[in-house]
């Protein structure tokens, strides 16, 4: 347990574009000091009891789950798919180049729910979380029935097009979300649960569209999910507030106070704000504004929150990647998760020529994936912000947002690792545990290691955390629907142990790229903070800032 403290100095909480580098801890108490400062404001998402905002995190987890659930669920199942709309393979001489047309049901759901941020994102920062989730939810369990029921091809690529648009939301949402309402100190552990849904939901869809395959037709997938989707969505709906909160127009937190009541960690019965409970007194109550009501809070219009144009809203995470710690963290998500992508795309193929495994089967591998990205939420999680802590205490206080890259050194041994045991298990035929122990460890890196760099970004660009996560998303997806086409040619050009154990290089090369940003990052993030280009599409208002 620590201790924390809602004081800080009132001149840290004014300074703009400080890119990270902030006081984490109070220089004579040593207490974790609460970055953002909570308000008075009871309708402050800060101030929502620590049950509440888990739940939120869980909710919107959840909900990128069932989102790639069924982005890649049915890719299992792609021969019957493709049965359904070109005919089987004893009466269709093309079945297998029909194969290849079905593909891109799935391909180009993935590559929009990247491009589909660019579209989603300068509403969300605009009009605030909650209109883009319902609309995007209730479209997505749209989709969901209509990919169900479809009965031509190009009414199928429709609906998984239009999916993907839907789906796209929540991956930005998300970490968003999580950082409207936990503290920079929780930021870390929290969003290893989201990382491990986005991971998980992947290999979730594919062992139970497997399942589902053994007794029933390929539609039931897209039926059981439309449930879980439904589910889902009434729950947004009903339960999700708007998290976006105007910070700059709140009560003001720079006179306010800790309740010595809960300065004592031994009291028992206490409600805790990361193990101890910071109350928040103003020294002006009348300026406290009253706690809205349940029905005002699902509202789906409270205003607009910044005066930034469209046009720079949508630009932003395009010229993001002109900065070397944007770049390098977009490289590892699109490097680890292409590479996942890349084996989803063989997979079925793969271990059915090894093994002769049904398709349910090898959906049964990616059990393994699971515990995977099961294990790595700690690692990219809790992990991360221990060891940032450590360093903050070591620098009087001080938290640059470097401190938390060396936990992503697991990673650089497990990612090339997981590649190699997935090539040389099935190029050589070898148990069929090698190349599932692959599957699992590459979805411990993706977690592990997008966590830790994505993290890592939000804190160093925290008021514009809505456009680097675009940035990355859109980059990853594009990156993995170009692996998805040319995955098979490389393996047929180079072999299994080829092209996987070229993947294994790359992706130790880009871990690697940690090196010069543990060592220089502060240097090369205010450096590259000043170039014009910066200046003039990345720099943002002053109503975007969110005091840290």
């Amino acid at each position: 347990m620590v201790r924390t403290t809602a004081q800080r100095d009132p001149e840290d909480a004014k300074k703009m574009h400080n890119l990270g580098s902030l006081r984490l801890r109070h220089l004579d108490s040593n207490q974790i000091i609460l970055v953002p400062t909570p308000t008075a404001d009871p309708n402050d998402p800060l101030n929502w009891s620590k049950r509440y905002r888990w739940y939120i995190a869980v909710l919107v987890s959840t909900a990128i789950f069932f989102c790639n659930f069924l982005a890649a669920g049915p890719s299992i199942v792609i021969a019957g798919v493709t049965s359904t709309f070109f005919g089987p393979p004893q009466t269709n001489p093309n079945f297998v180049a029909d194969i290849s047309k079905t593909a891109y049901f799935f391909t180009t759901t993935a590559l929009m729910q990247g491009m589909g941020t660019l579209f989603w994102m300068p509403l969300i920062i605009k009009y605030g979380r909650r209109p883009v989730y319902v609309t995007s939810f209730v479209l997505y369990t749209a989709c969901a029935v209509w990919s169900g029921a479809s009965t031509t091809y190009g009414s199928e690529l429709a609906s998984r097009i239009v999916m993907g648009v839907a789906a796209g939301a929540a991956e930005v949402l998300a970490p968003l979300t999580i950082s409207d309402i936990f503290f920079l100190h929780e930021r870390g552990t929290v969003m290893g649960i989201y990382t491990c849904a986005l991971s998980a939901g992947v290999s979730g869809g594919i062992i139970v569209s497997g399942l589902i395959s053994i007794h029933y037709d390929w539609r039931m997938i897209y039926w059981v999910s439309t449930a879980l989707i439904g589910a889902s969505t009434v729950l947004v709906i009903l339960t999700f507030p708007e998290t976006m909160y105007r910070r700059d127009e709140s009560v003001t937190s720079t006179d306010t106070q800790i309740d010595p009541s809960t300065m004592d960690l031994e009291k028992s019965g206490s409600e805790h704000r990361d193990n101890v409970d910071t109350k928040v007194t103003s020294t002006s109550a009348d300026e406290v504004p009253e706690r809205i009501s349940y029905v005002t809070s699902l509202r789906l219009y409270s205003g607009t929150y910044t005066q930034e144009s469209f046009w720079k809203l949508f630009i932003r995470p395009i010229v993001f990647l002109a900065l070397p710690p944007v770049l390098w963290a977009t490289l590892v998500m699109s490097g680890t998760i292409g590479f996942l992508v890349a084996i989803s795309s063989n997979v079925a193929p793969a271990y059915t020529t090894a093994y002769g495994f049904e398709p349910w089967q090898t959906g049964l591998c990616f059990i393994a994936a699971l515990i995977g990205s099961f294990l790595a939420i700690f690692c990219g999680g809790h992990l991360g912000d221990w060891i940032a802590d450590i360093h903050t205490r070591r620098n009087d206080g001080i938290r640059e947002p470097e401190m938390r890259l060396p936990a992503i050194g697991i990673s650089v041994i497990t990612a090339p690792l997981a590649l190699i045991l997935y090539g040389v298990g099935i190029n050589n035929k070898l148990h069929w545990i090698c190349p599932t122990m692959g599957l699992a460890l590459i979805s411990f890196s993706i977690v592990q290691a997008t966590n830790v760099s994505l993290v890592y970004t939000i804190d160093s660009y925290r008021p514009v955390a809505g456009e680097l996560v675009v940035t990355q998303m859109a980059f990853k997806s594009a990156f993995g629907f170009l692996l998805s086409f040319y995955t098979n040619p490389w393996v047929e050009k180079s072999g299994y142990l080829g092209a996987y154990g070229a993947m294994a290089g790359i992706s130790g090369a880009l871990l690697l790229g940690v090196i010069p940003f543990y060592f220089f990052g502060h240097t090369i993030r205010n450096t590259t903070w000043r170039w014009a280009l910066i200046r003039k599409f990345v720099h943002w208002n002053d109503d975007r800032e969110v005091g840290e």
